[in-house]
């Protein structure tokens, strides 16, 4: 019987190659961890790399953005306002380029952080010598858990945190930055989520 080279032709994959994600950060330690550790949460972590880029403010990070696009299909840059002056420049370099997504916290990461406690829509304003960010991240020290939280620290705090509080922040922040865009007023309010859908996405097979 004469056998047909067909037979032994591969079978061309039903699904799409999972597409190669950049996320650019500003912290090192803490925020660029719960990246990573939610990346492997949704078995993600292979096509995602987590980078803090060596530079700690927005327009620096969106510029790194810029320079290394070409070797990724997305790039995400999770982004603190606090009291950057150079925020909206950022935004502004980012915009022309279509792989490229600004994740904006107001007024920053730990506000995340704090939604994985219950819903908080209070403004955080600068006061007693203390930059937004730092107030957010004292209220953060109130909750269970999280008493010794220290933004440079290289602790799970995607570990501590998955389950239901993990959960309750996922429910909680759209909701806030739906509230936040409709009334103008964007602090406090923070985009993470959008990159924990991104992770979920990707650790599922896209067909073709």
């Amino acid at each position: 019987m004469v056998r047909t080279t067909r037979l032994f032709d591969r079978k061309k994959s039903r699904f799409k190659p999972q597409p190669k994600v950049l996320i650019l950060c500003e912290d090192s330690q803490s925020g660029k961890r719960y990246l990573e550790d939610a990346a492997f949460h949704f078995r993600a972590n292979a096509q995602v790399e987590v980078a803090h880029c060596g530079v700690t403010h927005p327009s620096g990070i969106v510029e790194r953005a810029i320079a290394r696009q070409r070797n990724f299909d997305k790039v995400f840059c999770a982004l603190d306002r606090d009291t950057h002056l150079c925020f909206d420049r950022a935004v502004d370099l980012a915009k022309p380029h279509p792989k490229i997504k600004v994740i904006a916290s107001f007024p920053c990461f730990e506000f995340w952080l704090l939604l994985h406690f219950g819903y908080n829509r209070k403004p955080f304003a600068a006061a007693g010598g203390k930059s937004p960010g730092e107030l957010v991240t004292k209220s953060l020290r109130g909750q269970p858990l999280m008493e010794n939280y220290e933004k440079g620290k290289n602790v799970s705090h995607f570990d501590l945190l998955k389950g239901e509080p993990f959960n309750t922040a996922r429910v909680l922040a759209p909701r806030i930055l739906l509230d936040a865009v409709n009334s103008g007023e964007l602090n406090p309010s923070t985009e993470i989520h959008l990159l924990m859908d991104e992770f979920e996405v990707l650790s599922a097979p896209q067909s073709i």
